[in-house]
């Protein structure tokens, strides 16, 4: 187990040092950035430190939203707000993740911004799929889906289409989210860039059909891409899936391993959202072998950090929310109408104004015809011999 942790982290500090190159080419273009540029900056040193160091990485985002908002930089705190949500998605806080997505939707909106709209959009899908609410998550996969297809984004279509495989596989429809995923790993390929995410999507719909070994064998694929793009938390989430499968095959030694190494980067990149699967898993896997009182406490733990999450208080909030939303849209479809019928009124008003001008025109054009003629006939008349 000591070993197997060991290569994690050996992994994740090289993928750290590795990043370390960017991050600092960004600290000391942060040195003399200022305005949006500067804005901007922020909002990249979040996605630089996310993996290795999630409060840094708030932290920067919210520099970068309170200078944006100074400035009023509208963009930048669409992008800030965007990036909050990923962070408390991340820590499993999915309220708070879902209103700082819909806050950034709602900018994209004004801005008429196509990819920050099929962004934002893609980002409430998975706070819906992980609520499992899955009507909603498929309204917002699908029209951000076609919007990536509309733009050309080819990466941000491959995630989608990952987003509408997982969706799939929730719902049991597994012959249609494997359609999904291998479409998503055909396109990674001919870009060029290989994403773990679609093997790993399909280790998870191996092992939700019980096929254990088809399961691993995607993992472990998934696994070796991960450490490549340097994704700590993917590496994070494929590690989980391992142990639980593993528990599941009855591999009781390796599950320990992988379960132990997750939690531990769980704790260490403050990934909140992946602990209660690991601590379920443990449980499980500390029941097979005969562990009752082990198992029994690491389920206290799965149920303490699920209702952190999944709680009633979350729900509700969560429904608050989106019933803003919805105001929010019928006040805009109330305001489309208004501006409808103005338009209409106008053009009414301008048309009657055509018409009232073309029978002024006209009684003039008459008017002056008969006094032309009327002053030639008398002229006329003055002259003629008496």
């Amino acid at each position: 187990m000591k070993r197997h942790f060991l290569l994690l982290f050996m992994s994740l500090c090289c993928s750290l040092v590795m990043a370390d190159s960017l991050t600092d080419s960004l600290e000391n273009a942060l040195k003399t950035a200022q305005g949006v540029q500067k804005v901007k900056t922020l909002n990249e040193l979040f996605r630089t430190y996310l993996n290795s160091d999630p409060v840094k990485a708030t932290g920067f985002t919210r520099e970068a939203l309170a200078l944006a908002t100074q400035i009023e930089d509208t963009k930048g705190i669409a992008a800030s707000y965007n990036n909050l949500g990923i962070a408390y998605r991340n820590q499993g806080a999915l309220e708070k993740a879902l209103e700082y997505y819909l806050l950034s939707l709602k900018i994209y909106e004004t801005l008429e911004n196509k990819e920050g709209i099929a962004t934002s959009k893609n980002n409430i899908g998975n706070i819906y799929t992980l609520k499992k609410d899955y009507g909603q998550a498929m309204k917002y996969f699908e029209e951000s889906n076609k919007a990536f297809k509309e733009l050309g984004d080819q990466e941000k279509i491959i995630g989608s289409m990952n987003n509408l495989g997982n969706l799939h596989s929730d719902l049991q429809l597994y012959e249609q989210a494997l359609k999904y995923y291998s479409q998503a790993w055909q396109l990674s390929q001919k870009s060029g860039k290989q994403f773990s995410d679609a093997l790993s999507n399909m280790g998870n719909l191996f092992f939700r059909q019980g096929n254990y070994q088809r399961a691993i064998e995607y993992y472990l694929r998934a696994l070796d891409l991960a450490k490549k793009e340097n994704d700590n938390l993917a590496i994070l989430n494929i590690t989980a899936n391992l142990g639980e499968v593993y528990a599941c095959a009855g591999q009781g030694n390796k599950a320990e391993e992988n379960l132990a190494a997750a939690l531990a980067m769980s704790k260490l990149l403050q990934a909140t959202l992946v602990e209660p699967q690991i601590y379920k898993s443990m449980s499980a896997n500390y029941a097979k072998q005969g562990k009752m009182k082990e198992a029994y406490d690491l389920m206290m733990q799965y149920d303490a950090a699920r209702e952190k999450i999944y709680g009633e208080e979350s729900s509700r909030k969560i429904a608050q929310m989106e019933m803003a939303l919805n105001i929010q849209e019928k006040e805009k479809e109330v305001d489309a109408l208004k501006k409808e019928d103005v338009i209409k009124s106008l053009e009414l008003r301008n048309t009657r104004m055509i018409i009232t001008s073309i029978v002024l025109g006209t009684i003039v054009l008459i008017a002056g015809f008969n006094l032309f003629f009327g002053t030639r006939k008398r002229h006329a008349n003055s002259n003629a011999p008496r």
